[in-house]
C-alpha cells in the first residue's frame, strides 16, 4: 500500500515568548495526512530561519553545524521510514516516530 510521506522543519513560538526571543526547531512527520511533531532540541533566530528551505540563513560554522544536523535527522527518519516498508510494516507516524527514536511502537490496551 502507499502512503504519502513528509517531512517539515519549522519554528514554534512559545506564548509567553518575549520579543526578540530564539524560537524552537521542531520536525514535522506527516504520514497519509496525519503528523506527529517532535523537538529537534535545537533554537533559531526567527529572522535567521528559511521556512521554504527548512534551514537555517548563513554560512558561519554555527550555522552549517545546525544545518547539518537537521539534514543528519531528516536522512535518519527516512532511514526509519525505508525500513518500516522494507520490513512489511504498518507505516503510521507512530510508527516512523518510535522507529526514529528507537522505542517500541506503543500497544493499545484490550
Amino acid at each position: 500500500m502507499k502512503t504519502n510521506f513528509s517531512l517539515l522543519f519549522y519554528l514554534k513560538k512559545q506564548k509567553n515568548y518575549p520579543k526578540g526571543a530564539v524560537y524552537f526547531i521542531f520536525l514535522r512527520i506527516m504520514v497519509n495526512g496525519v503528523y506527529a511533531e517532535m523537538s529537534t532540541s535545537r533554537n533559531c533566530e526567527p529572522e535567521r530561519w528559511n521556512a521554504k528551505a527548512g534551514k537555517v540563513i548563513g554560512t558561519k560554522e554555527d550555522v552549517r553545524t545546525l544545518n547539518t544536523y537537521l539534514e543528519n535527522m531528516k536522512a535518519e527518519v527516512y532511514a526509519a521510514h525505508s525500513q518500516l516498508s522494507v520490513n512489511g510494516a504498518e507505516i503510521t507516524t507512530d510508527s516512523v516516530k518510535c522507529k526514529f527514536l528507537g522505542k517500541e511502537k506503543k500497544r493499545t490496551p484490550y
